[in-house]
């Protein structure tokens, strides 16, 4: 049985021919979704300027090692968007960090599934991380991501922490909403007020950060009362959040969309907002950034693993 842990870095198989593995379905520069099938991996697009390499050592002999593997780990969706949209948002990762090999695998829902993406990297012999694609701590994060990795005879891999209370996420929400229609003066405004909505979990760490990130978002609007809502498991709901601004006389709510692809919870979360309602996180540049900030921090935290197994 494996469990997420330190792990060593070990040379990357090349693709035939020689250059980065690839997945299908890229439609001239724009980002697109992965490969239909197994966890293929985005080629990193490089662009120049705005690339950061990523960080390694150089090896014995002046090679540099192959980074592990980022597995960026969706929930699912049987709404077609969810997929394509975290596909572009893996092919502006890659675009940030040239010559990362960068995957997408689904709990369920979705392929590729997350099972058979680690049996896939398990057979190349790579190391990975597994980001999740999910806003706070609850079931997927602290438990089916484990088991899966302890299923996975001979992968080499840790788990990162979930996006979480982040100022790159709140960054991306504050947008997302900007794009919408929310201007500085509603911020300012004593009429106007903000629903964060989210999937909801029965685990309370997850309501705890979701009232972190609804704090940060708040501070970033200008002060603006923001409201945790949930579209399942856990209360308020989004109606209720609503009225609650409302018996506060803030008629003015709008609905921010606290959700990384589109989906079912998405939709439903935006039918209820009296005002506006912003899209989903997706593809956003911040949202990219953090995907990275939480692969490096794990990284980060093997490293510290090592250095005090040898003390």
């Amino acid at each position: 049985m494996n469990t997420p842990g330190p792990a060593t870095p070990v040379p990357a198989v090349p693709a035939r021919g020689g250059t980065a593995p690839t997945a299908s379905g890229r439609a001239g520069s724009a980002p697109t979704a992965p490969a239909l099938g197994g966890a293929a991996p985005l080629r990193p697009v490089l662009r120049g300027p705005a690339a950061t390499p990523a960080p390694a050592a150089p090896a014995l002999g002046g090679a540099a090692p192959a980074a592990p593997v980022l597995v960026a780990v969706g929930h699912g969706s049987r709404d077609p968007r969810a997929r394509a949209t975290l596909g572009r948002l893996l092919e502006r990762v890659g675009d940030l960090r040239p010559g990362l090999d960068v995957r997408l695998a689904h709990i369920e829902l979705n392929t590729p599934l997350l099972d058979a993406a680690l049996a896939e990297l398990a057979a190349e012999g790579r190391e990975a991380v597994l980001v999740p694609l999910l806003l706070a701590p609850g079931h997927h994060v602290t438990h089916d991501l484990p088991a899966a990795l302890a299923a996975a005879p001979g992968l080499r891999a840790r788990v990162a922490g979930p996006l979480g209370a982040h100022p790159l996420l709140v960054e991306g929400l504050a947008d997302r909403l900007a794009q919408a229609g929310w201007t500085p003066e509603d911020g300012a405004s004593r009429a106007a007020g903000v629903v964060l909505a989210s999937a909801g979990s029965r685990d309370p760490r997850s309501g705890a950060e979701l009232r972190r990130i609804a704090g940060l978002l708040g501070e970033r609007l200008g002060g603006v009362p923001v409201v945790a809502a949930y579209a399942s498991a856990a209360a308020p709901t989004v109606p209720d959040a609503v009225r609650a601004l409302a018996a506060r006389g803030r008629h003015r709510v709008a609905v921010a969309s606290c959700f990384t692809a589109p989906g079912l919870f998405a939709t439903r979360a935006a039918a209820h907002a009296p005002w506006i309602a912003s899209a989903p996180l997706g593809a956003h540049p911040a949202l990219a950034r953090l995907v990275l900030h939480r692969y490096d921090a794990a990284l980060r935290a093997t490293t510290r693993e090592r250095e005090l197994a040898t003390v």
